[in-house]
């Protein structure tokens, strides 16, 4: 299921050339894609707005877990020293 916008999640402000993340709210039963230049606000306004300000919608785990591999890996932080 995906939503339009009303809850806080998959309303899509930011520009067309703004890069999309998949998010995720189980509770909600939502999946959708926001612009990543909106993704805070997004999440935060959905959380806030349903879940009472607890951290429920978030980024969908697969794409997180790589971003975060990705950014270790940037830092230097898997690298043998």
């Amino acid at each position: 299921m995906t939503t339009d916008g009303a809850d806080g999640i998959g309303a899509s402000p930011g520009g067309d050339d703004d890069p999309t993340v998949p998010i995720v709210c189980e509770e909600c039963d939502t999946r959708t894609r926001v612009p990543l230049s909106d993704l805070a606000d997004q999440l935060e306004r959905h959380n806030e707005t349903r879940h009472g300000g607890e951290d429920v919608a978030g980024v969908e785990p697969a794409i997180a877990d790589r971003i975060a591999d990705l950014v270790a890996e940037d830092m230097g932080l898997l690298e043998d020293e």
